[in-house]
């Protein structure tokens, strides 16, 4: 069985409505203890999100306020952003997961866009309906490399590879291969099978191979 965002998420949806200013958003993060919210629309549909990164590229000045954060000396809420609104700032469109999304899927957004958590939305209405993060994502995928391992090079044997001619590595849940495969199209069926492995976040084959038999697949179809 599939692990989705619905069996992990939170319920809280942490949102700020994109007139409201930069103080209203710092308070949120503050309270929230979050470095990231989802920005939405008068119907609570998500149009962006901003982050601390938001605010010290766009809101930068000589001159700095209190710590957005205790602990955070780097990170301290810079004047200039008082007169500035969300939708100013904000990072558009907005990166989202609905509750049905898999656990995999939404970890590969979170690590190919350096974000720690995602709005969910309603798939009906658009609305959202809840936030995700990398830290929950991170409990439900956790498992020991080794046993990744083993269960990738078994994936590999049922396929009927070589698995001398392959190379296995894995980190934070990121399967990679490399090597040499017989057929062009074993990529695709290898990359099928390892994601499917509990724990796997993403598969990535870098390997060569062979025999090319999927242009030649499609040329006899032509």
């Amino acid at each position: 069985m599939v692990t989705q965002v619905k069996d992990v998420m939170g319920l809280v949806a942490i949102a700020v409505p994109r007139q409201a200013t930069c103080t209203e958003l710092m308070a949120t993060m503050r309270r929230f203890k979050v470095n990231a919210v989802a920005v939405i629309d008068t119907d609570g549909r998500p149009v962006g999100t901003v982050s601390e990164d938001d605010l010290l590229s766009k809101g930068t000045g000589t001159s700095y306020g209190e710590p957005l954060f205790e602990g955070r000396r780097e990170h301290r809420e810079p004047e200039r952003t008082a007169g500035l609104t969300v939708q100013e700032i904000m990072t558009s469109p907005a990166l989202t997961v609905s509750a049905e999304t898999s656990i995999r899927e939404a970890a590969r957004l979170m690590r190919d866009h350096r974000i720690k958590q995602l709005p969910v939305i309603d798939p009906t209405s658009g609305k959202i309906a809840g936030t995700v993060h990398q830290v929950d994502l991170l409990k439900a995928l956790n498992r020991w490399a080794p046993d990744i391992l083993a269960d990738v090079a078994a994936a590999i044997a049922r396929l009927r590879l070589d698995t001398r001619a392959l190379t296995i590595t894995v980190d934070d849940g990121v399967v990679r291969v490399g090597g040499r495969l017989a057929r062009r199209s074993q990529i695709a069926q290898l990359t099928e099978a390892g994601r499917r492995i509990k724990g796997v976040v993403d598969l990535q084959v870098d390997a060569t191979y062979d025999h090319d038999d999927q242009t030649e697949t499609r040329s006899l179809r032509v």
